[in-house]
């Protein structure tokens, strides 16, 4: 379900700035490895657990091994907000998000039609979009070829996907560079802010009630 607008100006301001802290180091923004020997072209940072192919870690367990950083109480509230905004407050009944993973677009960066299959939960996903459009291929639950649709996000726009399609393939095949809101935002690039409940057994690392409104 795509939700155009749905972070105003003020809020994406505020999530922006969280994510430029997110992304320092210790545990800040990496470039993730494939088991084959390439590299995702969108760098990325992990709150709650950290993701690396095809697994979840309490460490950055393919970079300086530090640990995660945690997944902040508001940010959940965000998530469990757009997935009844999306879906109902039916869907967002046992959404207790635990996982944000964040990622940077620049303008030659790509997303390969790829599920979210690592968690061992099937609520609904969270994706929102920051700074440049870009298209976002939304495909079925079988293979990686078509049907699929394409949409574009707009910064500020929501997209969630739950219940049938919650594993249907999906990626960035394209970025339009330079379609960020000028100075009202101050971002060059896209940043993607996926929220997922991890299923996995234990309590995610905890965090502050402080940020963006929920």
């Amino acid at each position: 379900m795509h939700v155009p607008d749905w972070l105003d100006a003020a809020r994406q301001r505020e999530l922006l700035e969280a994510c430029r802290r997110w992304a320092r180091p210790p545990a800040g923004l990496r470039t993730v490895r494939t088991p084959g020997g390439g590299t995702m072209t969108a760098r990325q940072v992990c709150l709650g657990w950290h993701w690396y192919p095809y697994a979840y870690a309490r460490t950055v367990a393919d970079g300086d091994g530090a640990p995660v950083k945690p997944f902040p109480a508001w940010l959940g509230e965000l998530g469990r907000r757009a997935v009844t905004d999306a879906l109902g407050p039916e869907a967002a009944r046992e959404a207790a998000y635990d996982i944000a993973l964040i990622n940077f677009y620049d303008a030659d960066a790509r997303m390969g039609l790829h599920r979210d299959a690592d968690e061992k939960s099937a609520a609904p996903v969270v994706s929102l979009s920051l700074g440049d459009t870009c298209v976002f291929r939304f495909g079925n639950t079988e293979t990686r070829t078509r049907p699929w649709t394409d949409v574009e996000l707009r910064s500020g726009d929501l997209f969630v996907f739950g219940g049938p399609s919650r594993f249907a393939y999906h990626g960035v095949p394209r970025v339009h560079a330079g379609t960020a809101p000028g100075d009202e935002l101050g971002l060059t690039g896209r940043l993607n802010v996926t929220l997922r409940v991890s299923g996995l057994p234990g309590p995610a690392p905890g965090g502050g009630r402080s940020g963006p409104r929920a």
